[in-house]
């Protein structure tokens, strides 16, 4: 483990410096507080929730840097989650009340109802489709959100303290609910989705990959969600749509930051491409079956798999390096 740790170090700066015990394994692995939904949280973190150094390492940080003069804050803070779990809880009582007026009156299935589908137009199915979708994100809201708040009323969580010197008690949320709700690009709402999920495929295999680390990472992502085939649909579509998104943002964003109202007008036009984009993407996730999958695509004509593959393919071909860039590229890197 020592020598492991020494040469993988700058992938993995939470790697473990010695190999734990059985024990300590067995109780990282089966851990009660994330075991059923998460968070997930890594081996170095929980370890130190478990000897009692969680919070002590982090205020020992806290002080160092105010003697170092980062901030003035130089009284023993009060770290006390009470405040953090009571917003979350405050939270989970919203989205609870949400899933029981609003969420059960828009269900998933109806957008592959056969008379919908058939007589409904094309902008009907879509609105429908984006505020069923809207609809069915406070349950994962409500689990994650009380999964955190459980966490943090044991004592795990504990990030530091901000430049205010208030505590922060986000260190295993596995959700930003305001950064999802206004995403404005598709990695911005991957970011803040089940994120302790996201930065562990990262370590894993993202990071570790030798190459298609895009595809790679979004099909062990569908393995371990489970083996409903929709979940297969939702993560292979993803990855043509990552990748138009991320030619386009590099093809056009720029065009757009010399003004402040071309900006919000970019920052519009994208929140809305964004939100119908992973309403289209992530509908088998909750659909689970084939039929259903196929259904709904067709009654979308499948237009963002089209408009993902051809935006994906024409951008890339025209920012795709030329032999020339690459040998300038390559010359000045060894100079």
């Amino acid at each position: 483990i020592k020598g492991l740790s020494a040469r993988c170090s700058l992938i993995t700066p939470v790697l473990p410096r010695a190999r734990p015990s059985l024990i300590e394994y067995l109780s990282y692995n089966l851990n009660f507080l994330s075991v059923l939904v998460g968070p997930c949280s890594n081996y170095k973190d929980h370890i130190d929730f478990i000897e009692g150094r969680h919070i002590s390492q982090r205020l020992k940080q806290h002080a160092a840097a105010a003697r170092n003069g980062h901030n003035g804050y130089d009284r023993t803070p009060d770290v006390s989650p009470l405040k953090a779990v009571c917003r979350k809880l405050v939270v989970c009582c919203c989205c609870l009340l949400f899933f029981f007026v609003v969420t059960r009156s828009l269900p998933i299935t109806f957008n592959v109802n056969p008379d919908f589908v058939s007589h409904a137009p094309f902008l009907s199915r879509l609105t429908y489709a984006f505020f069923s979708i809207q609809a069915a994100r406070p349950k994962f809201y409500f689990a994650w959100t009380l999964a955190d708040a459980v966490n943090n009323a044991a004592g795990f969580g504990f990030r530091g303290m901000d430049g205010s010197g208030k505590p922060c008690w986000d260190l295993i949320s596995n959700v930003n609910i305001i950064g999802i709700e206004t995403a404005t690009s598709f990695k911005t709402f991957i970011d803040n989705w089940n994120i302790q999920t996201g930065v562990w495929l990262k370590a894993v295999c993202y990071d570790r990959a030798p190459r298609h680390r895009l595809a790679l990472t979004f099909i062990l992502s569908a393995l371990w969600h489970g083996v409903y085939p929709g979940y297969y649909f939702t993560f292979i579509t993803a990855i043509p749509i990552t990748m138009a998104a991320r030619a386009l943002r590099r093809s056009i964003r720029h065009h757009f930051l010399g003004s402040r109202g071309l900006k919000l007008g970019y920052d519009v036009v994208t929140w809305m491409a964004t939100q119908l984009t992973i309403c289209y993407t992530v509908m088998p996730f909750l659909l689970l079956s084939v039929d259903h999958t196929i259904t709904y695509y067709r009654s979308m004509y499948f237009h963002v798999h089209i408009i993902s593959v051809l935006a994906a393919v024409a951008l890339h071909r025209k920012h795709k390096p030329t032999e020339d860039s690459k040998s300038a590229s390559s010359s000045s890197s060894s100079s």
